[in-house]
């Protein structure tokens, strides 16, 4: 169990060789829910978008297919994950895909920045969500969309007993969290058997 939880405490923050492991499991094994909650998204061409927990970088490569033109950021705690992100993402780095390392609870980004952010099973980590949700409407245009999307979702699931530090969120607490951040027109998607999809929307008069 040791070495278990010590492989899965690296989805909070890939460290070291067993982080890169992880790295390249969360790539492949997070497809499935991301290409399924993207498909909520309605992209345009040109758009910049944001992936908060960018992990290995998979999703940014992603998001990038979907909206021609597109600029895409991606942010992580983990120096390892930036690392990863980077080497996955060479061929447009510095170009259309831009990666830095840093926090949910403060966004090195200025104000109104985005048409997208996406939180791909990441929100278990983020401290302060209410805090952070702040955070992600700062930095989205008005009438931009916010995209969460988890597959953990019961509070005693045992990944938040392998996972050190990790909280589990119903898709109906997330609901409530994104529209008490102020989000509008909120959209809960769900699929069998634990895939969730919280979309929200920053109102036009954002500040």
């Amino acid at each position: 169990m040791g070495l278990l939880k010590s492989f899965f405490t690296n989805c909070a923050h890939p460290r070291g060789r067993m982080g890169r492991a992880m790295l390249r499991f969360m790539n492949f094994g997070h497809a499935p829910l991301t290409n399924w909650g993207l498909d909520f998204v309605d992209f345009q061409p040109g758009w910049t978008m944001l992936d908060i927990g960018c992990g290995g970088g998979a999703t940014l490569k992603r998001l990038l297919g979907r909206s021609n033109e597109a600029l895409v950021y991606g942010i992580d705690i983990s120096q390892e994950s930036v690392a990863k992100a980077r080497k996955v993402n060479a061929d447009v780095l510095d170009k259309q895909v831009f990666i830095s390392q840093g926090s949910a609870e403060n966004l090195p980004y200025g104000d109104e920045k985005f048409d997208l952010v996406t939180a791909v099973e990441t929100v278990y980590f983020w401290p302060n969500l209410p805090h952070c949700l702040q955070e992600v409407r700062r930095v989205l245009k008005p009438g931009g969309k916010c995209a969460v999307m988890v597959e953990v979702v019961e509070a005693d699931s045992v990944w938040t007993k392998v996972v050190d530090g990790m909280t589990a969120y119903s898709p109906e607490q997330l609901k409530k969290l994104i529209d008490d951040a102020g989000f509008v027109d909120t959209e809960l998607h769900r699929k069998k058997p634990s895939y969730a999809a919280v979309i929200g929307v920053n109102p036009p008069s954002s500040h």
